[in-house]
């Protein structure tokens, strides 16, 4: 008997290969097989929002080729991945394949290793029809308010744009940050430390807390300034002296956003790049002494729930490496958010027993580091609790001018490690240098007095978003899904609503106008909790607990009513960016020339249209020198979007490169240097050949 197992990716495919005999079939669909297609709404809206599906575009031989593969099978397993996107591809499919949805052909692989292939397809079910509606309803909603709501951003303010349903919440909140900080007032504060040491030990440093009346708020120099006065020829004793223990508990393991988070914060990687990695760690790689195996579990999740047989391997790796005074009395059991799916494992190496350091030399740079930190995570949650001594002082002033009642009073306080439980192996990035205090303090000792120092602080609008940041606030917030974070930052800053700026997200003038709009005329669209409450409702559908169709109307019936009443109101308005606005004259008439978007990208017109017609390429310069003929180097992009540089006296001077211009010059010939990988400086003239390593912020280059 022949058996075909039709999965996602190639690469899992070839891992399958390996668990599976010489009787099995292994295809991959390649992701989505049948899609809405892109030309048209494709939802009859009339007609209970039936979605019109076909074929994706370049599938065709593909499709066929699975047909045949099929008719030639005794048995068919759908087994793409275990979520509701694989979910609705499986059913995709089964509709297009001929296969039966009554009967159980639907497996799933929480993580791609001998043991969870052989459970998955010992338990074959059917295609889950409710997780299958969720998936189409997120699709039918994305589809209605982008194909409805962005023309009419784009007929208001540039053409091209998108008001994406979860994207424009992501903006929102990156504006009103911005707005928060724009409308911050400063209050000036100020601190007073003093510097103690006991004889002429380790010097420690104490924070000023207060004077006989209590707790005191120092608001300006001069209030500072009078307590130093205060305290000049004083001496000083520990009044109070508090020892005790603190616990430091692990970590859960990770989830996708904590994933996505800490690998931007530990790694520097983006969210977008962190999943692809994870896919790869998650569908497998070729290790000597396994084959092809899936290195951890399945990585889009919410759910902190992990496997009594996961949970013993881990602790057996722990008792054998590190012993059994490392794991706690009693098994870690984590809570996850109430509104989790829980449709999975959190993410966890497949087999605790392989290390990081074990198939290193069968990884790339960055799956090492990943795999290293999902490895070293999952471990450390079933570890024992770092254990720390505390220390507390409290620290008089006593005046030889003042009576006892009258003093300053200074606090500090430390810790020492008893038992670096989890810590060995994660380090939650908390620790405080300034946090070690000298052993030998006792209550009632005399301390000598080193210094005093004042600084003077503001306090600070709320930080900008990063990207992790902004994931977790979207978490927190029930926006989106473990498989929807990192697409939405990707997209919010590919569209230019929201730029990087030393790793902070800003909005553009652009992103702010949509929003603004939105705001004013969709109150809904951009409402975290209306968001929030939609995918509530969605989770509701794929538990089978909420008609999916009767959801849709509930949104789109009100929506459409909106988006027709707005569009009389705003008939003939045309909503004008700042940054659209060039120091370009129009040749014929004068004008300063505004940047539009066409069919082909930006280009510069006249604002006097239809009067004067003129229009000219748009082109962004920079500040290097074409190493070929001396003109200027401009900024371009390649058919499929990526940005390249070439000379502006194209096609005369073919001079192109995907090196970054700098405004450095070279050494040796005085010509512009170019940045590429590994931050190295070039001299992209061929007679030249000068390279260095780009110096980092306020060091030279060698």
């Amino acid at each position: 008997m022949s058996k075909l197992v039709i999965v996602e990716s190639p690469s899992k495919a070839k891992t399958l290969k390996n668990y599976l005999g010489s009787s099995y079939v292994i295809m991959a669909s390649k992701g989505h097989i049948r899609d809405l297609p892109a030309a048209r709404l494709s939802v009859d809206v009339k007609n209970d929002f039936a979605p019109k599906y076909s074929i994706v575009k370049g599938k065709e031989k593909l499709v066929k080729e699975l047909k045949e593969a099929v008719a030639e099978s005794d048995e068919v397993f759908l087994a793409t991945d275990p979520d509701r996107e694989g979910e609705a591809i499986s059913w995709h499919l089964a509709e297009i394949l001929g296969l039966d949805l009554g009967k159980a052909n639907r497996v799933t692989f929480n993580e791609i290793t001998k043991t969870g292939v052989r459970n998955g397809m010992a338990s074959p079910r059917q295609v889950d029809i409710d997780l299958v509606n969720a998936q189409q309803a997120r699709r039918i909603l994305d589809r209605l308010v982008g194909y409805k709501l962005s023309p009419f951003v784009s007929q208001k303010i540039r053409r091209g744009l998108s008001a994406g349903r979860v994207q424009s919440v992501a903006v929102r909140m990156i504006v009103d940050r911005e707005n928060e900080i724009r409308a911050f007032k400063p209050e000036e504060y100020w601190s007073l430390e003093a510097k103690f040491a006991l004889s002429d030990r380790k010097v420690f440093t104490a924070e000023f807390y207060g004077d006989e009346t209590g707790k005191i708020e120092l608001k300006s120099e001069e209030q500072t300034d009078s307590y130093i006065k205060r305290l000049e020829g004083a001496a000083y004793y520990i009044s109070s002296l508090k020892n005790g223990t603190r616990k430091k508990n692990p970590a859960p393991p990770f989830i996708t956003s904590t994933l996505q988070q800490d690998a931007a914060r530990k790694l520097g990687m983006r969210p977008e790049r962190t999943m692809k990695v994870a896919q790869e760690l998650y569908e497998g790689i070729t290790i000597p002494g396994y084959g092809s195996i899936g290195l951890i579990t399945y990585m889009r999740t919410d759910s902190l729930r992990i496997s009594e047989e996961a949970r013993a391997a881990g602790n057996d790796f722990i008792k054998a490496n590190y012993g059994e005074k490392y794991l706690p009395e009693k098994p870690r059991y984590y809570k996850s958010r109430s509104n989790a799916q829980d449709g999975h494992e959190a993410i966890r190496p497949s087999v605790p027993s392989i290390t990081p350091e074990s198939i290193k030399p069968s990884l790339t740079a960055e799956q090492y580091k990943l795999y290293s930190l999902i490895w070293k995570r999952f471990l450390a949650s079933l570890m024992a609790s770092c254990v720390q001594n505390t220390t507390k002082l409290e620290i008089k002033s006593q005046n030889v001018n003042e009576s006892e009642d009258r003093f300053c009073l200074f606090t500090a306080s430390g810790y020492s490690v008893k038992f670096d439980g989890f810590t060995v192996l994660y380090d939650l990035g908390d620790s405080d240098e300034k946090s070690k205090l000298p052993d030998s303090l006792t209550k009632d000792s005399k301390l000598k007095h080193k210094d005093l120092i004042k600084n003077q602080h503001f306090t600070q609008p709320p930080a900008r978003y990063t990207e992790e940041s902004l994931i977790k606030t979207l978490e927190e917030n029930g926006v989106g899904r473990p498989s929807t974070y990192a697409t939405i930052v990707s997209t919010i800053v590919k569209r230019e609503y929201v730029e990087r700026k030393s790793k902070q997200l800003h909005p553009t003038e652009l992103g702010e106008a949509i929003v603004n709009l939105l705001k004013d005329k969709f109150k809904n669209i951009v409402n975290v909790k209306f968001t929030a409450q939609m995918e509530t409702d969605l989770d509701r559908v794929g538990e089978g607990e909420q008609d999916y169709i009767k959801m849709l109307h509930t949104f789109y019936d009100d929506f459409e009513e909106n988006l027709k009443k707005v569009k009389v109101e705003m008939d003939g308005v045309k909503i004008q960016l700042k940054e659209d606005i060039t120091d370009i004259p129009c040749e014929k008439c004068g004008r300063m020339m505004v940047v539009k978007v066409g069919r082909f990208g930006k280009f510069l017109a006249c604002p006097g249209y239809p009067e004067c017609k003129t229009t000219k390429p748009f082109v962004v310069e920079t500040d290097a020198i074409c190493p070929v003929c001396g003109g200027k180097v401009i900024s371009k992009k390649s058919k499929r979007g990526y940005t390249f540089f070439g000379c502006d006296n194209w096609p005369e001077c073919n001079f192109m490169t995907w090196d970054k211009p700098t405004n450095e010059k070279c050494p040796k010939c005085g010509k512009s240097l170019f940045k590429g990988k590994g931050s190295v400086l070039s001299c992209l003239d061929e007679n030249c050949g000068y390279k260095a390593v780009a110096a980092k912020k306020g060091k030279k280059s060698e």
